[in-house]
């Protein structure tokens, strides 16, 4: 399978449950982010007493020799606040002292009722071409470092409001060896770790901690001249050792076509070796539900107000407005339902 195709199901993972219908910034479900994969602060995760992790590790098998490479491809979200802030209109001389509590200091001197969200960058750190034999022998540490950023503009020319998108420098390592249990045989081990330091201000707050964390993260791994093995369905010789792969918050799946064993993705959602994109789905949804047809028919529902809400936020859900208001009736009746094979039943009732 091209590597095109393994990230269309990766982003499947990355995405699941980053907006939730309607896909408005306003309804209450989406006023909290709930995502999978979440790798938070080492300060604030021992601080709560490691309840939620701070590392994320993938042990999966791979069968190779002294000349099979390996790729590694660590990806998640890395959120950022986006703030809308409409202008102050006039006021009497009269009213001033009334207005003055509502102004916000850090606003620019504009009202502290603004418009606030959350919204995710996709972020990835690529190691290529790792020698197998090398991690044996060694084991080789990555840095994860991205900067924070303030950006100050306008949403349009036709728009007075002033919107301020801001993201908290993120920092962490990867951590990838492999350990040799027989002659053709490895152990392969990926650990990342979130050592963005963290003040204490947002110790007691998932919302702000979320601004600090890798958010869906997941591994890809593509092996050259090397085969995996399927932890789900290993072997019958292998299944000790199989057993024995340590996997935390991540599960690695085998990708591609069925029969390859040459890549492999560890995700926060367990699924089953090669899992697909069903061709019949005209694009990401986002809700994790599986539903494409009757979420469909949803949005058509929305009314304009609802609609214009969905254009002026995310860019994400303004994609799914704009593809689901332009699908054909074919492509609506492919959501229907589909039989995508059958089977005989035998007299006794068995299939």
């Amino acid at each position: 399978m091209k590597m095109e195709q393994v990230r269309e199901i990766a982003n499947a993972v990355l995405y699941e449950g980053y907006l939730l219908y309607p896909y408005r910034h306003s309804a209450i479900k989406n006023q909290q982010r709930w995502s999978f994969g979440v790798v938070y602060p080492r300060e604030y995760s021992q601080a709560n007493g490691g309840i939620e992790p701070w590392t994320m590790q993938t042990e999966c098998l791979l069968v190779g020799s002294a000349d099979t490479l390996l790729d590694i491809h660590v990806r998640f979200l890395h959120l950022l606040q986006r703030t809308t802030i409409q202008p102050q209109p006039a006021i009497a001389p009269s009213q001033a002292q009334f207005a003055e509590a509502d102004l916000n200091e850090n606003s620019m001197g504009h009202r502290s009722m603004n418009e606030s969200w959350q919204e995710g960058i996709e972020r990835e750190v690529s190691v290529p071409r790792l020698s197998l034999t090398d991690l044996v022998a060694h084991s080789r540490l990555v840095e994860i470092t991205f900067p924070g950023e303030r950006i100050v503009g306008n949403p349009s020319e036709a728009s007075s409001a002033t919107i301020i998108r801001e993201q908290q420098p993120l920092v962490g390592t990867i951590i990838i060896s492999a350990e040799s249990l027989d002659d053709d045989l490895f152990k392969l081990r990926i650990r990342i770790e979130n050592r963005t330091p963290e003040t204490s201000a947002v110790t007691n707050q998932h919302n702000a901690v979320a601004l600090h964390s890798f958010v869906s993260t997941h591994t890809i791994l593509q092996a050259y001249q090397g085969a995996f093995v399927s932890l789900m369905d290993p072997p019958e010789a292998l299944r000790d050792v199989a057993g024995g792969c340590q996997n935390l918050h991540t599960w690695p799946v085998l990708v591609g076509n069925e029969g390859e064993y040459d890549t492999m993705l560890s995700s926060p959602i367990i699924l089953y070796d090669y899992p697909q994109i069903a061709p019949e789905s005209p694009g990401a949804l986002f809700d994790g539900t599986e539903i494409d047809e009757i979420l469909t028919l949803r949005i058509l529902t929305l009314s304009d107000e609802e609609k214009e809400e969905i254009r002026q936020g995310d860019v994400r859900a303004r994609e799914i407005l704009e593809r689901t208001e332009s699908l054909s009736s074919e492509q609506f009746m492919k959501l229907h339902g589909v039989i995508r094979g059958l089977r005989s039943i035998d007299e006794g009732g068995q299939a």
